[in-house]
């Protein structure tokens, strides 16, 4: 018999802890994100952890810009960026107040609300790909930069909130090298802080970086 989750929010304590153990802990966890046609729930099943100005592989590595503000803390806030000129990610923001760390929400499976999912995710083949990569993730959960900052661990009238759900036992989690991450950032042996969900068919699949030519 399959345990029913837990949908006690998580709380601000929960993210107030260094980078490296809330990644790993939020996997199995529930994020619900609540729009205007309804609630969406999802599983998180993937996560990459960003150690701010320790982490070449972060965007705060040099620093606090009016980008990257948010992910200075408070922890419990969201963090939105845009990228290549068309995708939004999102990211839980965690670690004392001040200095910068955030897990980006890489992959997940839709458990409730998959219909409203569908509608802005028109290419999906099947359910387990709705939200398989953190641009798909965002595109699915109806996420862009208006939700930069927000408080998922408000008591009420938050869009984003995070649930305790079913922790994944240790021996199934997995970690690796950062997906598309270049240089020092990308090594798996130096920073293996990308975590999943062993054979969960959810987990999107390992690239490394590419680099990106510019139009001539």
């Amino acid at each position: 018999m399959i345990a029913t989750p837990d949908r006690t929010p998580l709380s601000r304590a929960f993210f107030d802890r260094p980078v490296l153990e809330v990644a790993p802990d939020l996997l199995g966890r529930l994020l619900v994100r609540t729009t205007p046609d309804g609630p969406i729930t999802l599983r998180l099943t993937e996560v990459e952890a960003y150690d701010g100005q320790n982490d070449p592989g972060s965007h705060a590595y040099r620093g606090r810009t009016p980008r990257n503000e948010v992910m200075f803390g408070p922890p419990g806030h969201v963090y939105v960026y845009f990228t290549y000129g068309m995708w939004h990610c999102m990211n839980l923001v965690c670690g004392p107040d001040g200095r910068a760390s955030a897990v980006l929400l890489r992959a997940g499976e839709v458990i409730e609300g998959a219909e409203l999912a569908r509608k802005r995710r028109l290419s999906a083949r099947h359910d387990k790909e709705l939200a398989k990569g953190p641009a798909r993730l965002a595109t699915a959960l109806d996420v862009d930069r208006a939700l930069d900052g927000t408080d998922a661990c408000a008591a009420d009238d938050t869009p984003l909130t995070v649930l305790t759900g079913t922790p994944v036992p240790s021996d199934q989690v997995r970690n690796g090298p950062r997906t598309g991450v270049a240089g020092e950032g990308g090594d798996g042996d130096v920073h293996p802080w990308r975590y999943w969900v062993a054979d969960d068919p959810t987990v999107s699949p390992y690239r490394a970086h590419v680099p990106r030519r510019r139009r001539s």
